[in-house]
């Protein structure tokens, strides 16, 4: 269908002759149309990448890629389960942890929390709390000191700061010779610290683990071993691998399990702005669409003519759709390297733009992320703009069925 002449007669029909400078001026308002909607798709999807990317990292800043724990008891044994799991490719850190609720007391204020129990020298090679310190450090806390490290809103909330000292009532009871009463342990504050995320630095309090054993009575036991890899996304295969080796007792779980319904929301969220986005592309669609139903009514003698001549209807419909496949591959290259340029530059130009006009598009005392980062991916630019094409294909074919079809006789009655 495409030789020579159907190419070079259809790159001819989209340059601007006497009489159809308005057919032209829609074709080039049809390629901008195609390059808008392709350079903003690809802009808006790396920055939603570049907000889930930052959520991902400050979460597994707190969270691990993946647990073992044993069901239903403490973990005695975590030492060797960590020198087991260490052995797996990919493995980077291993460090024990207990988990346990509470409530903070100090003075009138009162809050529940969160506690963790750390090993401060194991800590830093599962997560990144050592480099979110605000004051103090992780190796404040010493066993049978009783420190607690508390997150900067707890510590906002509880009106406490450094060297001050804060009462932490446990869930388990103690029996004495008054009644059952509640256990409660004096703690002083060694440490703030601020991940970015309201629900840790609201919630979150870290212990050493012996004193935290200690207090929850697990007899020198932990919850369970924090496992951190240097590819996040091999963690659901590393705790598929634990869950078929480890003995009966033990349970794995990785972050896409603790945190499904956060991450599918985003996925979510991001599907519904492709599509919502992509409407642009399918607008410019329709544009190609109207551009050469004109252009077909315009050249209707041309067509007759040619047929004339010999021309068959798929050479016919070759023309045209070389025309409106020019509009779709000019329009969706000029949107891809836009949105590229766009996409790989916009950390540096939205706060050009704020300081510019002094105004802040996310403000840092409403929001976690004041900036916009972007993450721009290969896969994604690959897909937005294939679908571009295809859908600009797809508008030229029944403008071009539709020219083939013209019949000589009837356009050439009243010429």
């Amino acid at each position: 269908m495409f030789r020579p002449l159907e190419i070079f007669i259809g790159l001819r029909y989209t340059r601007a002759k006497r009489r159809n400078h308005f057919i032209s001026f829609i074709s080039l308002i049809s390629m901008l149309g195609v390059a808008l909607g392709v350079a903003v798709l690809i802009t808006v999807i790396s920055v939603m990448n570049g907000f889930e990317k930052e959520l991902r990292e400050r979460i597994l800043g707190v969270v691990s890629h993946a647990t073992v724990q044993a069901v239903g008891k403490p973990l005695q044994e975590w030492r060797q389960v960590g020198d087991l799991v260490r052995q797996y490719d990919g493995v980077t850190g291993v460090a024990p942890f207990i988990h346990a609720e509470g409530m903070l007391s100090q003075g009138a204020v009162v809050s529940g929390t969160l506690i963790r129990g750390i090993l401060p020298s194991k800590e830093g090679e599962v997560s990144q709390l050592g480099d979110k310190m605000l004051a103090g450090k992780l190796e404040n806390l010493q066993t049978g000191e009783f420190g607690i490290i508390l997150g900067k809103d707890l510590a906002l909330s509880m009106r406490t700061g450094m060297g001050d000292k804060v009462t932490l009532i446990t869930p388990q009871a103690s029996v004495t010779a008054v009644g059952i009463l509640p256990r409660l342990k004096r703690f002083t504050v060694v440490g703030v610290f601020e991940i970015g995320m309201h629900e840790y630095d609201s919630a979150l309090a870290l212990l050493h683990i012996e004193d935290a054993s200690r207090l929850f009575r697990l007899d020198g036991g932990v919850t369970g071993v924090r496992i951190k890899m240097d590819d996040m996304f091999a963690a659901p295969q590393l705790t598929r691998q634990l869950l078929n080796e480890l003995p009966v007792g033990y349970r794995a779980s990785d972050w896409t399990h603790q945190h499904a319904n956060f991450f599918r929301a985003v996925q979510m969220e991001k599907t519904v702005m492709f599509v919502i986005l992509f409407l642009i592309v399918a607008v410019a669609a329709f544009n190609i669409v109207s551009t050469l139903v004109m252009m077909v009514t315009d050249k209707e003698s041309d067509i007759a003519i040619l047929r004339t001549l010999g021309a068959s209807p798929a050479s016919i419909m070759g023309i045209f759709i070389v025309q409106g496949a020019l509009i779709g591959v000019v329009g969706t290259l000029l949107g891809t390297a836009g949105g590229v340029v766009l996409a790989l530059n916009v950390e540096t130009l939205v706060p050009a733009i704020e300081e510019l006009f002094s105004i802040q598009f996310l403000a840092a005392e409403v929001y976690y992320i004041s900036d916009l980062p972007s993450d721009m991916r290969i896969p994604d630019v690959i897909q937005i703009s294939s679908v571009s094409l295809i859908i600009s294909l797809i508008a030229t074919l029944y403008p071009a069925w539709r020219a083939s079809r013209t019949q000589p006789a009837e356009a050439l009655r009243y010429e």
